[in-house]
């Protein structure tokens, strides 16, 4: 049985994440992330995720394109024992809500 993971809306993940309450993790894989990411999120795909590589100084917020895979993460992370939420509609509810996305160097990036 997986472990009942919180969800929390776009604002509230960037408040925490820009606050620096809480370590954004985006779980898309490369080529998503490329197109265009939060920018405070970290980066770990889905399919290399190992909970000891997330810190636990912090409470982790997983997010994806549309909270799916992001909640995998979650229910995974939380099992180890992390402190997770996760991001409910994923990028492209944070892309939706006019919430910024960029690429590296910080310029305007894309969700697909």
């Amino acid at each position: 049985m997986s472990t009942p993971v919180p969800e929390i809306d776009v604002h509230e993940a960037a408040r925490r994440a820009l606050a620096g309450e809480a370590l954004m993790l985006d779980v898309r894989e490369s080529d998503e992330w490329e197109l265009g990411r939060a920018p405070q999120a970290s980066h770990l795909p889905l399919s290399a995720l190992q909970a000891s590589q997330v810190p636990t100084d912090r409470p982790v917020i997983a997010m994806c394109r549309t909270g799916n895979r992001s909640g995998t993460a979650a229910a995974q992370l939380a099992a180890a024992g992390h402190d997770v939420s996760n991001i409910v509609g994923g990028m492209q509810a944070w892309h939706a809500a006019g919430l910024p996305v960029v690429v590296d160097g910080g310029a305007p990036g894309v969700v697909k």
